[in-house]
């Protein structure tokens, strides 16, 4: 039981590895990969994205929502 406890390995941002500049805001399959089942976006320490993509992210789920490509809550 000599296990490290609360030593978690750093998340990498994905966005980052994909090598992708910009996240657009019509690729709203990997948008919904940051939104909870119940419609809340993601936090960074969670998602693991880097500030950059982040904001980014934050930004293009808003605007999805806005042109109905993302739901703003379940539907509950």
């Amino acid at each position: 039981m000599a296990r490290e406890r609360g030593r978690r390995r750093r998340k990498v941002c994905s966005f980052c590895v994909d090598k992708i500049d910009v996240v657009d805001y019509k690729d709203a399959g990997r948008l919904r990969r940051y939104l909870t089942e119940r419609g809340k976006i993601v936090p960074r320490r969670i998602s693991g994205n880097c500030a950059r993509h982040q904001r980014q992210v934050t930004r293009a789920i808003k605007r999805a929502r806005h042109v109905a490509l993302l739901p703003y809550t379940s539907g509950d």
